[in-house]
Order: C-alpha cells, then sequence, then structure tokens
C-alpha cells in the first residue's frame, strides 16, 4: 500500500508561484507568520488550513502540517 505524498508548506507556495510576501497578502497575515508556519505548523486552525489549500490550489490532505525539519527527517528514513 502506498501512503499518500504531503509536501511542505513551503514546497507547496513555491508550486503555486508565490513568495512568502505575496501568499501572505492574500492570506492576510504578515509574511513572518508565514514564514513561522512554514517551520513549524503544528498549531495552525482548520480555517487557516482551508485557506492555504484554496490558495495553494491543493487539497488539504496532500499538505504537511506539523514541524518541517521532523518531516525531512522523516522522508530521509525512509530513503535509507
Amino acid at each position: 500500500m502506498i501512503d499518500k505524498v504531503q509536501i511542505t508548506l513551503e514546497a507547496a507556495r513555491h508550486n503555486a508561484g508565490y513568495s512568502q510576501k505575496q501568499a501572505a497578502a492574500h492570506l492576510g497575515i504578515h509574511y513572518q507568520t508565514l514564514a513561522a508556519w512554514e517551520r513549524d505548523s503544528s498549531n495552525v486552525g482548520i480555517k487557516t488550513i482551508e485557506r492555504l489549500s484554496q490558495l495553494y490550489q491543493i487539497p488539504k490532505d496532500y499538505l504537511f502540517f506539523g514541524n518541517k525539519n521532523e518531516f525531512i527527517r522523516s522522508l530521509r528514513q525512509q530513503a535509507n
């Protein structure tokens, strides 16, 4: 069985063609808030998750929410 593929918020933003400042402006937040979410989105609320999913045009189930470093570490472990 194949696990669903997930990408980080930073990767989703890049894929959608937005800079941090552009995406933050669309979301009505400061770009530093978005930068913090991209590092660790563990405490992002469901309404924000839905807004990010809509802005980046990717289903929310395919977005990774949590600590980015832990996500990268788990990908490296799976590769080995």
